[in-house]
């Protein structure tokens, strides 16, 4: 290796560990892996053949700590792709590049006719492949470049919107404000302006904390005390203002109270979703276990297209912020087992056990 190689690259930010990927740069394979959660793989930079979507990346400084986060390398010399045929990674790595370097969101239909095959097909093997598909997977794309974008301050927010590729204001704030988690503006300035309204509370499981944002409930937290779950919404919401709810916002938490309580009701209050496009889709997965029912880990990697993605699905889990509502307690092991559970085993066990006695006595 040049003696000033580690002097002048050593690839300490994720702007540039994501570039040296892009460029399959050789050099940066002496710094660094990077793994894709949705896969479940890692590899060396150089040997990126496929480019996952960026907030699928993680990184970490050599082999063995990719091995003990949970990740397998990928043979040969270490791609981090799949064994499909050698069309569908030709097909896909042509759609991703086109996605990756357009100016503004290709259609299906233009990707296709470039690839030379119908719609339907491009759909059905890139989502096979990458576990997204083409338009989540821009959306991803333009959602990364919106926030790289935001933090130039040497340009307005509307020419970080269209520089990010967004072709109106309105499609950012229809759609990218939700990935931030608020509007282009408040981001940039670090959250600031933003309220966040909580409400504690007392149920049969402990201690409860509901939040809620302007777009809807944000968190609903559970514990043996009410301090810790302010700090937590504190550090979960580190630049909003946390208000204490009112006589009226009391109600939410009533509401809340009265779901887990009682299973069987139908939920109906707004949420504030916020997550990468891997994370929200398995937290959709889940409100789609029918209460009283539980699902293993692989087999919500399955319903999502993506059978690798065990490892990925778990992390998902264990990110939702928002208790009960999203049931990451009805994830189980394949084997039957309970496992973790953010706010505590025991709740998750009860949890189960009051969801499976509504569901009998339907």
């Amino acid at each position: 290796m040049p003696e000033n190689r580690g002097q002048t690259r050593l690839y300490l930010s994720d702007d540039e560990r994501w570039q040296a990927i892009k460029s399959r740069d050789k050099t940066a394979d002496d710094h660094f892996v990077y793994a894709v959660t949705t896969t479940g793989y890692y590899g060396l930079p150089s040997a990126a053949r496929i480019l996952p979507p960026r907030e699928s990346v993680c990184y970490f400084t050599d082999s063995n700590a990719a091995q003990a986060a949970g990740y397998r390398a990928s043979p040969p010399e270490l791609p981090v792709t799949l064994t499909y045929p050698e069309k569908w990674l030709s097909i896909v790595e042509m759609v991703c590049n086109a996605l990756d370097n357009a100016d503004s969101a290709p259609s299906l239909a233009s990707l296709a006719q470039q690839c030379g095959i119908s719609q339907t097909y491009l759909h059905r093997l890139f989502k096979a492949v990458t576990g997204l598909t083409p338009k989540s997977y821009s959306a991803g794309l333009r959602a990364c470049r919106l926030r790289t974008q935001l933090a130039n301050p040497q340009q307005s927010v509307t020419e970080a919107i269209y520089q990010a590729g967004y072709n109106a204001n309105s499609r950012v704030y229809e759609s990218a404000s939700g990935r931030l988690g608020m509007t282009p503006k408040r981001y940039r300035e670090g959250g600031e302006g933003s309220t966040i309204y909580f409400a504690l509370g007392q149920c049969s499981l402990g201690a409860i904390l509901v939040a809620q944002s302007e777009k809807g409930i944000c968190a609903i937290s559970l514990g043996d005390d009410p301090e810790p779950l302010i700090n937590q919404l504190q550090t979960q919401f580190p630049h909003a203002e946390l208000r204490g709810g009112d006589n009226h916002y009391e109600q939410y938490i009533a509401d809340v109270i009265r779901y887990i309580e009682q299973p069987r009701l139908t939920w109906h209050l707004p949420l504030d979703i916020q997550g990468t496009v891997f994370q929200e889709r398995v937290w959709r997965a889940l409100r789609e276990i029918p209460i009283g029912t539980t699902a293993s880990y692989s087999d919500i990697a399955e319903r999502l297209g993506a059978p690798k993605a065990v490892r990925a699905v778990a992390q998902a889990c264990a990110a939702n912020r928002i208790a009960v509502i999203i049931p990451c307690h009805r994830v189980i092991r394949r084997d039957g087992s309970l496992s973790g559970y953010r706010w505590g085993i025991d709740r998750k066990q009860v949890l189960l056990s009051r969801e499976k006695a509504h569901r009998n006595t339907d």
